[in-house]
């Protein structure tokens, strides 16, 4: 780290407040107070620091999330840039499955458009014809978002160690390559039961959601961990998040794509 930016130490106690909340289910005070609220390369070492310990408890990863693709978000939170998290294996949930609410602290839902690599994007240009051709296929996905920060609390710093806001996601169908689906001119509606929560379309997603991968996949490679073949990229938002609770069935249908659901339940309930 620069000498400008905090030292181990505070990184380190970023990330055992934010280990500490997710392990308690219980939401923790900001990390800004240690890291500050936008200093990148900090934020994004409690982030790796995070990602080694889980990757040493036996996690696997699959891919990463893109976030804060919407300018409105980005203003809102004083940056100019996206941000991405790491996906694990044991955030996947199967389409039409059910999240017991218990394991989440204060859970949202968004929909967004998935692409799974069919390459490495680790050379070469990384330009618009090389990512495109990357792209195995697309397919429909939620992401189910939740903050260990208290209220939701949070600036570019605090999200950015938080692995983004991270905590599941779900794959609908079908799969389409993208000489069958054109991610830009997507239109999406989310539903709650009968009622429509939230809208969009591809260009909300950072003006196209093909740009969000090339950066992602630019900015990975950067960071030394590039994109590879068979990898998981949820590219962001299409639409405004929704807040999920127990008894909420959410279905997004993603013009052109396809549809994906998801429900909410306590612990208790049967069938679960």
């Amino acid at each position: 780290m620069n000498e400008t930016s905090p030292g181990d130490e505070a990184v380190a106690q970023a990330a055992r407040r934010l280990q500490r909340a997710a392990a308690d289910h219980v939401p923790c005070p900001p990390v800004r107070d240690l890291i500050g609220s936008d200093d990148v390369k900090a934020a994004y070492a409690v982030q790796e620091l995070l990602t080694a310990r889980r990757l040493e408890a036996g996690g696997r990863v699959t891919g990463r999330k893109i976030g804060l693709t919407s300018p409105a978000v980005q203003k809102q939170l004083g940056v100019d840039q996206p941000d991405f998290g790491v996906l694990f294996d044991d955030m996947s949930v199967a389409d039409g499955g059910c999240v017991p609410v218990g394991g989440l602290l204060q859970p949202k839902v968004e929909a967004e458009i998935a692409f799974v690599l069919g390459a490495d994007l680790a050379d070469g240009p990384l330009d618009d014809a090389q990512i495109r051709a990357a792209v195995a296929h697309a397919v429909p996905a939620l992401e189910i978002v939740d903050s260990r920060i208290a209220d939701w609390d949070i600036t570019f710093g605090d999200t950015v160690a938080d692995n983004g806001s991270s905590a599941l996601y779900v794959l609908g169908a079908p799969a389409r390559p993208l000489a069958e689906f054109e991610p830009v001119e997507a239109t999406m509606t989310l539903t709650r039961g009968d009622e429509t929560v939230s809208s969009g379309d591809g260009a909300a997603c950072l003006g196209d959601p093909l740009t969000a991968l090339g950066w992602l996949a630019r900015t990975a490679r950067d960071f030394g961990d590039p994109l590879r073949s068979g990898q998981v990229v949820l590219s962001g938002a299409l639409g405004p998040m929704v807040p999920a609770a127990a008894g909420d069935a959410f279905t997004a249908e993603i013009g052109g794509l396809g549809s994906v659901s998801v429900r909410f339940h306590t612990s208790s309930d049967e069938g679960a």
